[in-house]
């Protein structure tokens, strides 16, 4: 897109009474100096998270590290599932202004880019699940098993670094026109500063030390992110790849129960697909879903309504019939 072409869009924005596409951060298409940054701000969190189990054997860990990587990894991650997913995206429920912009920051400490481009890919996902036009479906190159292993590369980690982004305008105007929202996603870089930067700054203070400061920026800030980062990512890839599928759904989205702790809910990936609006991802007995849990304390507190609960009536409806599903449990109809 030209410059030329980008002033004219802007005023054509501007005249239909939409913010321009500059009033977010990042338009249609990565410049360079975006895919750089990604690029370090995947691979040095990686590199820190391969060095942890041999560093952890070495020097070990300390309960305040631990504390710090457990906290904010689940204070990004509710950001992200509650916050960017269930509620900007889908609108399992409505929040009051304070929990609303609360939960947009928490979503962007989660360090996955800025609210309005995260929500816009993931409406454009559901769009196209697992079919042409999906930004990161791992079926993309095809059924063969190299065309799978290539397509989990592309849903993991690679389409991350397409050009070709998605049209903020066309799936997310509703969060460019709140004012508030446009503003936290263009603090995106803000917020990441603070989320790198407070593990490091509560332990120093807690130990009085520089060592701890770094410990703590190992731990609670590379680490943290690297795995929050592969957690999410792998809703992407592995859970459109593999898994349960008891619920009828147009696309290969599957139930994958091992990630639903460190998920926090959205590995129960195949209810979600069948039930986007859902704000419970996990219906089955047993199938642990702590963003619902907090979901339902934010409804209870008085700080969300209007939401979203599944019913068993709505959820059997769902159910698969023809056999190709997994093991059927009795579903619950509460939301915890």
């Amino acid at each position: 897109m030209t410059a030329r072409s980008d002033v004219m869009e802007d005023a054509t924005q501007a005249n239909n009474g939409t913010p321009p596409l500059s009033a977010t951060l990042g338009g249609e298409q990565k410049r360079s100096v975006e895919q750089i940054a990604l690029l370090l701000f995947i691979t040095v969190p990686f590199l820190a998270l391969v060095a942890a189990v041999p560093l952890a054997w070495g020097w070990g860990v300390s309960w305040l590290d631990l504390g710090l990587m457990v906290f904010f990894y689940f204070l990004g991650c509710h950001g992200i599932t509650i916050g960017f997913h269930r509620h900007f995206t889908h609108g399992s429920f409505k929040a009051k202004r304070p929990l609303k912009i609360a939960l947009a920051i928490a979503g962007s400490m989660a360090v996955e880019g800025p609210l309005v481009r995260w929500v816009a890919d993931h409406r454009k996902h559901h769009k196209f699940s697992d079919a042409e036009g999906d930004p990161h479906s791992p079926w993309r190159f095809g059924e063969t098993l190299p065309a799978l292993i290539k397509g989990l590369w592309w849903a993991h980690i690679g389409w991350l670094f397409d050009e070709e982004q998605t049209p903020q305008d066309k799936y997310a105007p509703d969060l460019i026109k709140d004012p508030a929202l446009r503003t936290v996603s263009r603090q995106f870089v803000l917020w990441t500063a603070v989320s790198l930067a407070l593990p490091p700054l509560i332990g120093g203070l807690v130990t009085m030390s520089w060592w701890g400061a770094f410990t703590a920026f190992f731990w609670g800030s590379l680490v943290r992110v690297a795995l929050l980062h592969h957690v999410t990512w792998s809703i992407n890839s592995i859970c459109h790849a593999v898994g349960k599928r008891p619920f009828k759904s147009r696309d290969r989205s599957g139930n994958v129960w091992w990630l639903a702790i460190l998920s926090c809910g959205e590995s129960w990936h195949n209810l979600h697909h069948a039930d986007p609006t859902s704000a419970r991802h996990g219906v089955e007995r047993g199938q642990l879903d702590s963003s619902a849990r907090l979901i339902r304390w934010f409804e209870q507190f008085g700080w969300a309504y209007d939401v979203r609960w599944p019913s068993r009536s709505r959820i059997d409806s769902r159910r698969n019939t023809d056999g190709n599903g997994s093991r059927r449990g009795k579903a619950t109809a509460d939301a915890a």
